[in-house]
């Protein structure tokens, strides 16, 4: 089998709910997703999916992957895409880093492989270990009657895991996660999230004005080295994320006993094939993890929904439903949310195609 095309496709993804306010002063109201289609000899067509969080999140751009297809496109054609390693080896000789670029590509190539073999991916990562996924819901940075109205909302539809969205002004970060705390009911959980928006001196107020509380603290400061310092003084379990980039970050977290839990995004961590190394290497570790990416849609989802399928159900914390974050999709089919849990497809593949229909035209195509 060899990949006789590869095309790059671009679409917007508006958020559901107007604006989506993050961190220090971040707001995204639309997404852009880059979709990669590869074709093959064979008749089988795989695709995979990067969006940011906004143009500069983790230091990846919307147009990375357009990019990277000019270096690495022309080199893939005529390769086997079930070579996974090979396919790996080649984006890596030629680019260095920039592997939320390269995620696409390598979630297609699994989905052609998962299709060839007549399995769903998860089974190609090791088994179905959770039937099921828990998910966790964002209430983003809105006033606090808003927040107490969505929250009732996504727990009608089974989530019962919140993310309340901090980072901005630190003082008033505290009354957000006072009242979002106070909101959760005795069988559920909150994480407080500031993705990396509090310097140091602020985050360790934060955490010393809620030490009386019960949540989870995600990402305080930019820099594993700005959390730990936090970490000397929070009383709460830490969850580390965007520092967490590859297997030598995963060994330093692990050797320092630097977390609690870990925040797995796929396209952060360079996609499927190196994801699972880090995820099974925590794992090995007893250190939960949790299955995400930074946004998509049905295709992102889809990647996200058979990783999660695959990790043990004692160390996922959880996922979450990228696709229901937006009112229009980049994939027809993908995973299906069905009281607050995430369920992966059983067809071979990702089980999700291109809608090419929301897609468009491709903005380039490289042909054997």
């Amino acid at each position: 089998m060899k990949i006789t095309r590869i095309r790059i496709y671009k679409t917007a993804l508006p958020y559901v709910g107007g604006a989506y306010r993050w961190g220090a002063g971040n707001v995204i109201e639309t997404a852009m997703a880059s979709v990669v289609v590869i074709d093959t000899d064979a008749g089988l067509q795989g695709c995979g999916e990067f969006t940011p969080c906004g143009e500069n999140y983790m230091v990846a751009h919307s147009e990375g992957v357009e990019a990277l297809a000019r270096l690495v496109a022309p080199r893939l054609l005529g390769e086997d895409p079930r070579q996974l390693g090979r396919i790996e080896e080649i984006m890596d000789h030629n680019v260095q880093g920039h592997g939320y670029a390269k995620a696409p590509f390598d979630a297609a190539c699994w989905d052609i492989l998962g299709q060839a073999c007549d399995q769903p991916v998860w089974m190609l990562l090791g088994g179905k270990l959770t039937d099921g996924a828990p998910m966790y819901r964002v209430a983003p940075q809105k006033d606090n009657d808003q927040t107490r109205i969505e929250m009732e909302g996504y727990r009608a539809q089974g989530y019962r895991q919140f993310q309340i969205k901090v980072g901005a002004d630190w003082r008033s970060d505290i009354d957000r996660i006072e009242t979002g705390v106070a909101l959760v009911h005795r069988d559920e959980s909150a994480m407080a999230d500031a993705n990396q928006g509090w310097r140091v001196d602020n985050a360790i107020r934060v955490a010393r004005a809620t030490r009386h509380l019960d949540f989870i603290l995600e990402q305080p400061c930019r820099t594993y080295e700005e959390c730990q310092q936090v970490r000397r003084v929070a009383e709460q379990p830490m969850k580390l994320d965007e520092c967490l980039t590859g297997m030598a970050m995963a060994q330093k977290i692990v050797a320092d006993r630097g977390a609690e839990l870990c925040c797995l995004k796929i396209s952060n961590l360079g996609g499927l094939t190196k994801a699972r190394r880090v995820r099974d290497y925590l794992v090995e570790n007893r250190m939960p993890v949790v299955s995400e990416d930074s946004w998509g849609g049905e295709i992102t989802s889809a990647v996200v929904a058979h990783f999660a399928a695959s990790t043990p159900s004692d160390y996922l914390q959880n996922t979450t439903d990228l696709m229901n974050y937006n009112t229009r999709s980049t994939g027809i089919g993908g995973p299906t949310a069905r009281q607050g849990r995430l369920y992966a497809t059983d067809v071979p593949g990702l089980g999700v195609t291109p809608d090419f229909g929301s897609l468009g035209a491709p903005v380039a195509e490289y042909v054997s």
